[in-house]
């Protein structure tokens, strides 16, 4: 039986992956720096391993998944999220038995670096806000001609944005970029794509939020944003998922902020059956499913709580979360779904030791950090 390594194990997206794999006859393993996690408790999973943490001990990580690709005899390797960045170095370390399903680390960093993307996709000639690096001139030319944004070139989790006004100062940084504020209709993407071309495309916005983080989805079409990611795809040549943040503003322009290369919540929109398929062999299928609206209904039921103190909102944020499927929820695998408050108790005690919004506390300890990209050698 075929094995796969899933990289990380505390987020719903992850949730798919293993039960699609699982379906298609693998024997599914899972690594995560937390002890207790989502799937952990999955029936999907036969196996869960904790590592090291990326962001805190890169090398050690590396070579704890590779302890493990050995001991399991792994097939495949799976990233799920920001881990990702890291994972690309197992490419280098493993044998040819053991495929790695991503871009190069260098084709990675191209991306998630949120300057390069941009200058990137530019180039492309795809829309793009007008951006620069926080320490070049014309990063105050865009300050100067109206309201901005400020961005950590490596952030996630939707942390270290900050919105300015038009004038207002700001510190220079090469680790951040400045780019020109659009208003318009927040969209979100994921897509699977292979050589170059796009073998299926989700596009969704958020119908709630919780700090920076989209917990409730609706599915949109959007031939301009399929388009968008279909060019950029084709100019990269693009294998694996990638997904990417875009504005819409009030003329119907496409303006793409930032590019995610891994799995979003897209995901869930894609049949959870055809996903191990057709990253197995890209001349099949990927359907999207009849689904226009799905939820974290637990994060969704926190965001209802605060509304107590108006209980006609309260009630009517309830009707929509009992009218909305749930993305974690399988009738031949409930435990993820019922038990979910239990299974992800190490991130919550970590949100509340540290401080940090839950979306933050999710992923800081994946985030690639400037000493991870001095250790793998790479140039900004």
């Amino acid at each position: 039986m075929p094995s796969v390594l899933i990289t990380l194990g505390r987020f719903p997206k992850g949730l798919d992956l293993a039960r699609s794999f699982k379906a298609a006859g693998y024997r599914v393993v899972v690594a995560d720096p937390f002890q207790n996690h989502l799937l952990g408790i999955s029936r999907s999973v036969e196996k869960s391993f904790q590592t090291p943490t990326p962001a805190q001990d890169p090398r050690a990580y590396i070579d704890a998944l590779c302890a493990i690709v050995e001991s399991e005899a792994i097939d495949l390797v799976v990233p799920v999220s920001e881990e990702v960045m890291y994972v690309a170095a197992l490419r280098e370390r493993l044998s040819k038995r053991t495929q790695v399903f991503s871009m190069p680390a260098h084709a990675l960093h191209k991306v998630h670096d949120k300057w390069l993307f941009v200058r990137e996709a530019s180039q492309f000639g795809l829309g793009v806000p007008q951006s620069s690096l926080a320490s070049d001139p014309a990063a105050q030319t865009i300050s100067q001609n109206g309201d901005f944004v400020i961005k950590a070139r490596h952030s996630c989790g939707g942390g270290g944005v900050t919105f300015h006004q038009r004038g207002e100062s700001f510190s220079s940084s090469a680790d951040h970029i400045v780019q020109a504020r659009i208003r318009g209709i927040e969209h979100s993407s994921c897509t699977l794509a292979h050589e170059g071309r796009v073998r299926a495309t989700s596009i969704y916005r958020a119908s709630v939020v919780s700090g920076t983080v989209a917990v409730g989805f609706i599915r949109v079409d959007h031939a301009m944003i399929e388009a968008w990611i279909a060019q950029f795809v084709a100019m990269t040549g693009w294998t694996g998922f990638i997904s990417f943040d875009f504005i819409v503003d009030a003329q119907g322009h496409v303006h793409a902020l930032e590019c995610n290369p891994r799995v979003t919540s897209g995901i869930h929109f894609f049949e959870t059956s055809d996903l191990a398929p057709a990253i197995l062999d890209p001349s099949l299928t990927l359907r999207l499913r009849p689904d226009f609206h799905l939820q974290q209904f637990w994060a969704c039921l926190q965001e209802a709580v605060k509304e107590l103190p108006n209980l006609a909102a309260y009630v009517a944020r309830l009707r929509d979360i009992w009218r909305r499927h749930d993305v974690t929820w399988s009738r031949s695998d409930p435990w993820p779904f019922l038990a979910m408050p239990w299974a992800a108790r190490d991130l919550l005690a970590r949100s509340w030791r540290s401080g940090l919004p839950l979306a933050v506390a999710a992923t800081d300890d994946l985030a690639w950090t400037p000493a991870a990209q001095a250790q793998f050698g790479v140039q900004p």
